[in-house]
């Protein structure tokens, strides 16, 4: 059954052609046709777990091109990361197909939004099943283009479409390391092949710094992509785009990838002690600076977009710390509670028309099925006890305990208080705090939009219980997803655990203080506070210092460059053009006075010179005859004078 493995990312390229020629015809049928094509592709994904599980990795390659030491192949591999990228995928896109059906059914270009999102499940299939760099790079680079297409959906906003194009530029930056990182694994290997690049790296005679190099440029790709400092700025603004894309794409897969980089390079980045530090820091401090900065943001989507960016740095560090179980594990159980998240905050907005939790209050009893499932959501977040969050959490927070690295367990220690406090900060405003206008006439979303919320809710208590400790080693997560000899992960640990529940409650508590039944005021900021609130809620004013320090620079440089172009480059190419109007003009002159002047005066004489010859022609024969008889008769005479005289 492994041989059709590659049905999983055929079919949605199928739902793709299909959508792209009937799609604008048949909008509504396209949608059920698309969200039936997902519902296949997670029966498919199911069945590999079981044939993982059973039967062990497998791999389908064939050599692609070859020359000399080099060979380029393509293929597909699976193994128990895989099966469960594959499911996350695959689930994730299935309920947000669903739920689009019901978000989207007003727009007018309907039927390409699942064009789009069939586009993207096909990149996104095809990335976690290549068996190589280059291929994972052409499917990388695919799921960024259906990024840029969908934050972009709607580009007669100008904030549309700055923030695809800002999306777009950023994550290239990533991905220019990242490409150059798998040409130096290439040229040294002769292969891109993970198995032949692993053995390569393992082997005795490879230099540290080529291993570090090569490591430090592919996780560049993975800043990029998984929005890690200091390459984050798009993703708050990727929010532009409808929210069943920042579910899909922005929460729970796209920017999951480059942790599924870095997971799956892991054999690599572990040969390398400093790129495993460098994926620590800066996981950790991505992880701090996000949360920080989310308890400020009034925008919902935002709140959730610099969690997100936070969560991914906790999976980060978790990498780089050696947690490879942990991190991959809080891969797949964060997926669930923050399309949740998002899905729950798309159907607060779809009720209020407004993003801002300001202009909210009191939905609670008006989006019951929202409202619970978004505090589900929340508390997966927040790692509340029993809750998918909570187990994977604390795999990573436990790891980081019993291996003594005590600031990593800190800084998560202070980013789980921070994610508690802002999530549950939502909750209270939105859904308890007092009811707004606006919200009078908000009611519950429509059931093709909260059976998704529903199914999400469940899955984000369900999986923690897949790693949890007294679950058989024979199902467990760390024997399903541990591969290349990296076996599992600490067992949990109870001080970090109970210290980290503590720091979650507080963080509940704090808000309950603040913000139950309450407005978002500036009164509840003290002066002295002000100032640090300020920073906060301007994001540091990162993006104010990219636009002093390289956006401004470049736009000068660019106004530079079009200045001389214009004046200098331009400048000279009218000059000459100029010289060559006016050789042009004298040689017009020298032509038309001279050379067609000759011309003309030799014509004119002609001309007056038969027109004074033709009086002579009168046309007249007779006239003619009696003209050469008296020249013939004067020429007789001539003769016979000459002869009588002469003689």
């Amino acid at each position: 059954m492994e041989k059709f493995i590659w049905i999983i990312p055929v079919l949605p390229i199928f739902g793709f052609i299909i959508t792209f020629f009937f799609g604008k015809k048949f909008p509504k049928a396209a949608s059920v046709f698309t969200t039936v094509i997902l519902g296949a592709c997670v029966l498919l994904s199911m069945m590999s777990i079981f044939i993982v599980n059973s039967g062990g990795p497998f791999e389908i390659t064939k050599n692609w091109y070859v020359t000399g030491k080099y060979s380029i192949a393509m293929g597909f591999a699976a193994d128990g990361l895989t099966a469960m990228m594959l499911n996350v995928v695959s689930i994730v896109s299935f309920l947000v197909h669903l739920y689009s059906i019901g978000y989207m059914h007003n727009d007018s270009r309907f039927w390409m939004f699942f064009l789009y999102l069939q586009l993207f499940s096909a990149s996104m299939f095809g990335l976690v099943l290549s068996n190589n760099y280059l291929q994972l790079y052409i499917f990388w680079e695919l799921v960024g283009l259906c990024s840029y297409l969908l934050i972009g959906f709607w580009y007669e906003k100008k904030s549309a479409a700055d923030a695809a194009k800002k999306a777009f530029l950023t994550t290239k930056i990533g991905d220019a390391g990242m490409l150059i990182g798998i040409f130096l694994l290439f040229f040294n290997t002769g292969s891109a092949v993970f198995k032949d690049v692993f053995n390569f790296a393992a082997g005795p005679e490879v230099s540290q710094g080529l291993i570090t190099a090569s490591a430090i440029l592919l996780f560049c790709g993975a800043i990029g992509k998984s929005a890690q400092f200091p390459l984050h700025i798009w993703l708050p603004d990727a929010m532009e785009g409808p929210t069943p894309v920042s579910a899909l794409i922005h929460a729970a897969t796209m920017v999951a990838a480059g942790v599924y980089l870095v997971g799956r390079s892991f054999p690599l980045f572990s040969l390398s002690a400093t790129a495993m530090q460098v994926v620590a820091v800066v996981g950790a401090f991505t992880a701090i600076f996000a949360a920080t900065i989310a308890i400020t943001q009034n925008d919902i989507k935002k709140v959730l977009a610099y969690s997100t960016i936070s969560q991914l740095g906790y999976m980060m560090f978790a990498l780089g710390m050696g947690a490879y179980v942990a991190g991959m594990f809080h891969l797949l159980t964060h997926a669930f509670f923050k399309a949740l998240l998002f899905l729950g905050s798309g159907s607060v907005i779809h009720a209020t028309g407004t993003q801002d939790i300001r202009e909210m209050g009191g939905l609670f009893k008006k989006m019951k099925v929202t409202a619970i499932t978004f505090i589900i959501g929340t508390l997966a977040l927040a790692g509340f006890p029993l809750t998918a969050g909570f187990f994977s959490k604390d795999y990573i927070l436990g790891f980081a305990y019993a291996q003594n690295k005590y600031i990593f367990f800190i800084i998560g220690i202070i980013t789980a208080f921070f994610t508690a406090f802002y999530m549950f900060r939502v909750i209270f405003v939105v859904f308890f705090g007092n009811p707004k206008k606006d919200g009078i006439h908000a009611h519950e979303s429509p059931k093709v939009m909260t059976i998704p919320l529903i199914i999400l809710a469940v899955l984000s208590v369900v999986p923690g219980y897949f790693g949890a400790w007294f679950i058989s080693e024979r199902f467990s997560i760390d024997k399903f997803i541990s591969f290349f000899g990296f076996e599992g992960q600490e067992p949990l640990h109870i001080i970090p655990m109970v210290i980290a529940v503590l720091v979650g409650l507080l963080g509940i508590l704090i808000a309950f203080i603040l913000y139950f039944g309450k407005p978002i005021t500036n009164k509840k900021i003290s002066k002295w506070i002000y100032p640090l609130y300020k920073l906060l809620h301007n994001k540091y004013y990162i993006d104010e210092i990219y636009g002093f320090i390289i956006i401004k620079p470049l736009m000068k440089l660019a106004e530079f460059i079009n200045t001389f172009d214009r004046v200098v480059v331009d400048g000279f190419v009218n000059f000459i053009g100029k010289l060559t109007v006016i050789f042009s003009r004298a040689v017009d002159i020298f032509d038309i006075k001279a050379v067609d002047g000759v011309v003309n005066k030799v014509a004119d004489v002609t001309y007056l010179s038969g027109k004074k010859l033709r009086l002579l022609q009168t046309g007249n024969t007779s006239s003619y005859l009696a003209i050469m008889f008296g020249a013939v008769a004067i020429f007789v005479i001539y003769l016979l004078i000459k002869v009588i005289f002469i003689r």
